[in-house]
């Protein structure tokens, strides 16, 4: 008797990586829950008209949990996975001194849990910046562990998991935090064992494969008929300083760009910086498409990557359509959870989850 599609419910969704991961692993996603407008778009364009999926757009501080029970998992039909990365700005490495403690998005993660408690999940899981592990956040961390306690939940330790070790071609650290409901017995080991690693990793344990590098996000011919095979337009003036820098990873300090404020310091070099094609990229932000930001200019073109760049490294496949424009598309994609990272997670999860039903 084959065994039965495994249901998950998606909150915070944003424009659908978990959710479109979640399906790459054999899942259904039965609602999701964004608020974000332009995100909705692209979910509703990408998973919706395709999958099915109910995408609530909703303020999920505004949402009542029991209505994803009563539409969707009534009738004895059991919600199984709860995924979801609540917004984490509060917790960015980009925040300094003390900004973020007591940041008013930081609840929306009890909320998360809220709808934790309704759904009554076999298993969540969350993901968020490495940030929320600092020492100002120890205090949030303890009573997010004794909520789950009290909702019946063992919650394991936080993991930071690099995404470039399974396969992505991006340096990316991320926080993921999986409760299992106390009364059910899952064999899971945690987290899955990495398939790529560097050289050093690789001489340690010779089943790994290499890391991924940037090359293959660029070597791929796009669709000229992609919408978002788009880059931000720079003027005469930056172009010149692209042109100048040099390529396979150059800086701006490489270029013949000296700004006002070097004068004092050198400033952070990685801005308007090459990705280097030989190396895993960087962090998609979700300013990945400005080269202002950080290293996100084309390896040998002069401008910054495009939209359908920043998709790849973060594993989208060139169908998945991101809407809302330049920026919302950019935002959408660096606050994605990268999809063959999420795939692999998931499928780990169901292989346990399925040998008990």
């Amino acid at each position: 008797m084959p065994r039965r599609t495994l249901n998950c419910v998606d909150l915070f969704a944003g424009a659908g990586g978990f959710s479109l991961a979640a399906r790459e692993a054999g899942m259904r996603v039965e609602a999701a829950v964004e608020f974000n407008p332009k995100a909705c778009l692209t979910y509703r364009k990408n998973l919706v008209r395709r999958n099915g999926t109910r995408l609530y757009e909703n303020d999920i501080l505004l949402l009542d949990p029991s209505k994803l029970t009563d539409e969707h998992f009534s009738a004895g039909k059991a919600c199984d996975i709860v995924l979801g990365g609540p917004p984490c700005q509060g917790f960015s490495v980009h925040r300094i001194n003390g900004a973020g403690v007591d940041d008013p998005r930081n609840k929306l993660i009890h909320r998360y849990f809220d709808f934790v408690r309704e759904l009554r999940p076999k298993v969540f899981l969350m993901e968020n910046v490495p940030g929320i592990l600092w020492d100002r956040h120890k205090a949030f961390l303890r009573e997010f562990y004794r909520s789950g306690a009290q909702a019946g939940y063992d919650i394991q330790d936080p993991i930071v998991l690099d995404a470039r070790d399974f396969g992505i071609p991006q340096r990316r650290k991320r926080v993921f935090i999986l409760g299992i409901r106390s009364d059910f017995q899952l064999d899971l080991i945690w987290p899955p064992a990495p398939t790529h690693g560097d050289t050093k990793a690789i001489q340690n344990n010779p089943a790994l494969r290499p890391w991924v590098p940037s090359a293959s996000v660029f070597n791929r011919p796009t669709d000229p008929q992609d919408p978002n095979d788009v880059h931000m337009q720079h003027g005469p003036e930056l172009v010149a300083v692209f042109r100048s820098t040099p390529s396979n990873g150059g800086s701006r300090g490489d270029s013949s760009r000296v700004l006002a404020c070097h004068a004092d310091h050198d400033g952070h070099k990685d801005v308007y910086g090459r990705i280097n094609p030989r190396e895993p990229g960087p962090t998609m932000t979700t300013a990945c498409i400005n080269p202002s930001k950080g290293r996100f200019v084309h390896p040998t073109k002069h401008h910054g990557i495009t939209v359908r760049h920043a998709a790849r490294f973060q594993t989208f496949p060139d169908t998945f359509i991101f809407e809302g424009g330049l920026m919302a598309a950019g935002e959408q994609i660096g606050n994605a959870v990268p999809i063959e990272l999420g795939k692999v997670l998931l499928t780990h999860i169901k292989r346990s989850i399925s040998a008990t039903l």
